[in-house]
């Protein structure tokens, strides 16, 4: 027994909804099964036209000489919108039908079956018209096509897709003829040219010809000719036997009228493109030339238009790569060789070649135990890991061979024996070359300095070295891999390993085991955890020892010296358990620091370290006596400031009988010995870091004489109102930091207009202190000049009575930070919107809230302009105790890893 539906309608409502259905518009209802049926026919005929016209399209073009006409194109296009809408409309075809009804004269819902009846319609005559537009007799076109070698290379890049991208855009761009590619050997300069080039297969009718020359080490100007002449189809027997000029204009002849692309990859010096023949790129003629180099020297050389650095990866990317080397099936064996990949990726220090060298060499290996193995030969001896010498090392000791001169060569193996990632202070580079022989110590000091700068800048320039600055600090670091190589090389390329024995920063006990101590000419064991040095070696041709930052080392035995002739460097600072050391006979010793060591006392004898250039003990905060210092007839550099052992008369006394003083560090806390120091202008013209510590009443006014050295000045704990300048010329041209902490007297500190690169000032603890700059005192000293042109860095704090830095806007070319806190009187500060220049790097730290509401702008310009780039620091937490105590701590240190010094925390 079925069911049954009844529907009940109104009569007048069923008339009105069949007229509609039967009227002329309706057609689109009661035709609709027949328009679908013609949609459907015409659609397959139009398709059918489509595949034609683009297999014309497809057989002309194969050839890469013809390209599409732009009306087939926008056709093509048309056509495969309109089968896309053609979809779109069928999908839902069915549905439209099941909803007619009355025989398909009517409709269950006329609004909606109108609405897709006119849809079809309209898309027939869209189909019908396109199909009657689709008669082409011509649908290709002759171009000139770019004549590309296309180079041999994997379809992606990882890690620099978006240098890719870059480099290929300013090399399009017009401006831009000469483009250079520089890094370090293996970072894959090659390989992103080498994309460049086959870009340019799709760079249709740009230019007429596109050639690709490998240079190499040794130029030569015969190949070069050669493989652009075969590129030109000018080469054969008879033209390889002309000379070189005559070779050079019949390539000139050939590329003067045609717009090329020349390639040259790997190029170690200049290469004068006229004399190939090569005529210059330039606006007019839009050619260009594109080269790779290992040595930025060598893109100054090429006259660039753009210089692009390629950098190693960075470590998301750097692990992309090494998972795509290693593959995905090694790397699911087992749960714990994916953290050691990771390990040994970062042994690889994102350079793509040892990424991939290393990445295919661990593909194949299946074991957590080889997986550790890997990490630790990487880590201990990395150029003993398979393929490392011959596929890595190798290629990166061309970069070395191209160094001119043994000195710089010695400079950079020098340089490995820092831990890796370790930043290497510049200056410390000065007195450890000086000692080792690399610089003439005959020179003078600021020659020295610039000697070493030159050759930093050397090494960096050929990628073996980066160089950065922190906290005004300059410091170079070496790549883990370059380090490998480096210490490879000072191994003899690895035949004699105990020439060079560098085991920092690997967490040693002990002393290591050395089979051939007569051999060993330098070894480095700094950064590690070693309790004794003890045991006699002969070590006849050992001149390096260093041993800094072994925090467990408590003793050090004399026997150990007893056979060491030759040992020219000796570096035992930043031990602190160390607190005596045996008598040194060390007859060739020029470089000794103590720095930073629990030594109690230091005596010289007549006869020991007479050849001694540089003695540094800062921060020996339990050194008690100090004696001898007069016999070191040699010594050219003493450090002693932060040392418990400050200046007093008799070491005074001993210091102006060191003939050859130049360099001096110095703590005083006696009023009377400043006075007298500062009365002996031999030694104020060697101060180059003067700390001044709890001077008494009778220092009411300090007056500083010219000291052209001086290059930072700590004042703590100071009761002298005010500080003087003997004389109004430039006295201080080489001060960059100074401290003021704890002196409650001074009222200004108008004296350091006279400082003209000052970089860092730092002021706390001050409580009468009312101006930096005072604007009557000024006009009387200052002679118009204009303070703090060099100053990076302002630090100004718990000062209450602070009122002003300076009575007007100054400009700051350097300036990148200014701090505040405790001076809520200081409510105007010298700037205007015009004053900061690097506001990519500024800003302005305070650590009250409402300080920075009561801050009282020159005008809404430069309230605008430094506001967004104020920020709330956190409280501060450093006690005036505290204070004195961090400046006085690691000035000595060298570099940190991971992070730079801060010679005055």
């Amino acid at each position: 027994m079925g069911s049954c539906l009844s529907v009940s309608m109104p009569c007048d409502q069923v008339v009105n909804q069949v007229s509609q259905c039967l009227s002329d518009k309706g057609s689109y209802i009661y035709d609709l099964s027949m328009n679908l049926a013609a949609l459907e026919k015409d659609m397959e005929v139009l398709k059918a036209k489509r595949d034609d016209v683009q297999g014309r399209v497809n057989r002309e073009e194969f050839t890469g000489c013809r390209q599409r006409l732009a009306e087939v194109q926008v056709w093509l296009k048309n056509v495969l919108d309109i089968e896309d809408e053609f979809k779109d409309l069928f999908s839902t075809s069915t549905v439209e039908l099941q909803r007619l009804c009355c025989c398909g004269l009517c409709s269950k819902n006329v609004e909606m079956s109108y609405s897709y009846g006119k849809r079809v319609i309209r898309m027939l005559k869209i189909v019908k018209s396109t199909s009657s537009e689709g008669k082409f007799d011509v649908v290709t076109e002759k171009v000139q096509v770019t004549e590309v070698e296309e180079m041999p290379i994997q379809p992606t890049i990882v890690g620099h897709e978006a240098l890719l991208e870059r480099v290929w855009n300013r090399l399009m761009d017009d401006g831009v003829g000469v483009l250079g590619l520089y890094g370090m050997g293996g970072v894959g300069k090659t390989t992103i040219l080498a994309q460049i080039n086959n870009k340019f297969t799709k760079a249709r009718g740009s230019f007429h010809v596109v050639i690709w020359v490998v240079v190499s080490k040794n130029l030569d100007i015969h190949n070069v000719q050669e493989d652009i002449a075969k590129k030109l189809g000018l080469w054969n027997e008879e033209w390889d036997k002309k000379n070189e000029n005559r070779r050079a204009l019949d390539i000139h002849n050939v590329l003067k009228r045609r717009k090329f692309v020349l390639f040259l990859d790997d190029i170690w010096a200049k290469v004068n493109l006229p004399t190939i023949g090569v005529p210059y790129p330039d606006v007019v003629n839009g050619c260009k030339v594109a080269f790779t180099t290992r040595s930025r020297d060598v893109c100054g050389r090429m006259e660039v238009d753009e210089l692009m650095e390629v950098s190693c990866l960075g470590p998301d990317k750097a692990w992309e790569l090494f998972q795509k080397k290693v593959g995905e099936s090694t790397l699911k064996i087992h749960a714990d060789i994916p953290d050691l990949a990771r390990q040994v990726a970062g042994k690889c220090s994102g350079l793509p070649l040892a990424l991939n060298v290393i990445g295919e060499t661990m593909s194949c290996k299946s074991t957590v135990q080889e997986w550790r193995r890997a990490v630790d030969v990487l880590t201990l001896s990395a150029a003993d890991f398979s393929g490392m010498k011959d596929e890595i090392l190798s290629v990166l000791k061309y970069s070395y061979d191209s160094l001119n001169g043994e000195v710089v060569k010695s400079c950079f193996l020098y340089c490995s024996l820092f831990p890796e990632d370790y930043l290497i202070d510049k200056e410390r580079l000065v007195d450890y070359w000086i000692c080792e022989g690399f610089i003439d110590e005959s020179q003078s000091r600021e020659r020295a300095i610039n000697q070493v700068y030159e050759i930093l800048g050397t090494l960096v320039r050929a990628c073996l070295l980066v160089e950065g600055e922190m906290n005004n600090i300059s410091y170079v670091t070496m790549h883990d891999v370059v380090r490998d190589m480096a210490l490879w090389i000072a191994s003899d390329l690895g035949k004699d390993k105990e020439i060079y024995i560098v085991q920092a920063g690997v967490d040693l006990r002990n002393m290591p085991d050395v089979k051939n101590w007569k051999g060993v000419k330098k070894m480095s064991l700094m950064r590690n955890n070693i309790e004794r040095i003890c045991g006699s070696h002969e070590c006849a041709q050992l001149t390096t020892l260093f041993l800094q930052n072994n925090q467990s080392l408590v003793h050090v035995s004399s026997d150990f010296f007893k056979y060491v002739p030759a040992l020219v460097v000796l570096d035992l600072s930043g031990n602190l358990g160390l607190s005596e050391l045996p008598q040194l006979q060390l007859i060739s010793l020029r470089y000794l620091d103590l720095s930073r060591t629990s030594l109690e006392q230091f005596h010289v004898g007549s006869q020991e370290l007479t050849k001694l250039i540089h003695l540094n003990l800062e921060s020996t905060r339990k050194l008690k006596s100090i004696s001898g210092i007069a016999n070191l007839s040699s010594l050219r550099s003493l450090g002693l400031e932060g040392s418990n052992k400050t200046l007093d008369v008799s070491l005074l006394k001993e210091l102006q009988l060191v003939e050859y003083l130049e360099n001096l560090t110095i703590e005083v806390s006696s009023g009377m010995v400043l006075e007298q120091l500062l009365s002996c202008h031999v030694l104020v013209k060697c101060i180059q870091k003067m700390g001044l510590n709890n001077l008494g009443e009778s220092t009411r006014i300090l007056t500083l004489p010219t000291m052209c050295v001086l290059r930072r000045l700590n004042v703590s704990g100071c009761r002298m109102g005010e500080i003087q300048i003997e004389r109004t010329t430039p006295s201080f041209q080489n001060l960059s930091r100074i401290d003021i902490c704890v002196c409650y007297r001074l009222k200004d500190l108008t004296w350091l207009v006279f400082a003209p690169n000052l970089v860092d000032l730092r002021v706390k603890y001050s409580n009468q202190l009312e101006e930096i700059i005072n604007e009557e005192v000024a006009a009387r000293v200052a002679g118009g000049r204009v303070p703090f042109q060099k100053l990076r860095s302002l630090n100004l704090s718990h000062s209450p009575m602070l009122k002003s830095i300076y009575w007007s806007p100054l400009s700051f070319p350097c300036l990148s930070k200014i701090s505040i806190a405790g001076c809520p009187m200081l409510r105007q500060l010298p700037l205007d919107s015009d004053s900061v220049v690097r506001f990519e790097v500024f800003s302005i730290e305070y650590r009250e809230e409402e300080w920075i509401k009561e801050v009282d702008w020159k005008d809404e310009a430069t309230q605008l302009r430094f506001l967004p780039f104020c920020k709330l620091g956190p409280d501060p937490t450093v006690t005036p105790n505290k204070y004195n105590s961090q400046t006085r701590s690691i000035n000595s240190v060298v570099g940190v890893r991971h992070q730079p010094v801060n010679h005055y925390s």
